[in-house]
């Protein structure tokens, strides 16, 4: 007796807890999109992309002066000079593609660091409509893989409106071909 009455008081309080659960979605990338400093973001992680380039390039210059310089001078040296420069060579290589392979890094460490702060103020923005509509859980739309949601629940356009952001457009293709539901 005891125990079906813990489970119906179990059953309510579940259901009481589920009513008042508020869901909304969110999603954030949309709206970093749409800020007007993402362009200032995108120019920044252009240079940075460049510069990181620019060093590659130098790298690169050097080793192709230090292999004209070996195939110039290897008939002249001695064993141990051929072994330095070869030693030389390899260290350059490797630098190169380390290099090459740190630079994806890089720039993604890059754009966490330029993308926090706008991150911020998404999230700022996100707890002040959260507070004010009384959601109790906000799913991320673009993160989570999320399969659907009602567009009520969605609160992008709040949140960009405390932003002050207004959506722009979508970009159209003027090649893609749209179909309707017929098929036509």
């Amino acid at each position: 007796m005891k125990k079906a009455s813990l489970a119906v008081v179990f059953l309510f309080v579940s259901l009481a807890t589920f009513a008042q659960s508020k869901i909304g979605t969110i999603d954030a990338e949309y709206i970093l999109s749409q800020m007007p400093e993402t362009a200032d973001l995108n120019k920044q992680l252009e240079e940075y992309n460049q510069q990181l380039q620019g060093d590659l390039q130098g790298n690169i210059t050097d080793y192709e002066a230090l292999v004209k310089d070996y195939q110039a001078t290897n008939d002249t040296l001695s064993e141990t000079a051929l072994k330095e420069k070869q030693g030389k060579l390899m260290e350059l290589e490797n630098d190169i593609k380390g290099f090459r392979q740190k630079a994806g890094v890089m720039i993604q460490m890059k754009r966490n660091e330029l993308t926090g702060p706008l991150y911020e103020k998404i999230d700022a923005a996100m707890k002040q409509v959260i507070q004010q509509e009384g959601y109790t859980q906000i799913f991320h739309a673009s993160a989570s893989g999320l399969a659907f949601s009602r567009v009520e629940d969605d609160i992008t356009e709040k949140v960009m409106d405390i932003l002050g952001i207004e959506a722009k457009a979508p970009q159209t293709n003027p090649n893609t071909v749209v179909k309707d539901d017929s098929g036509k």
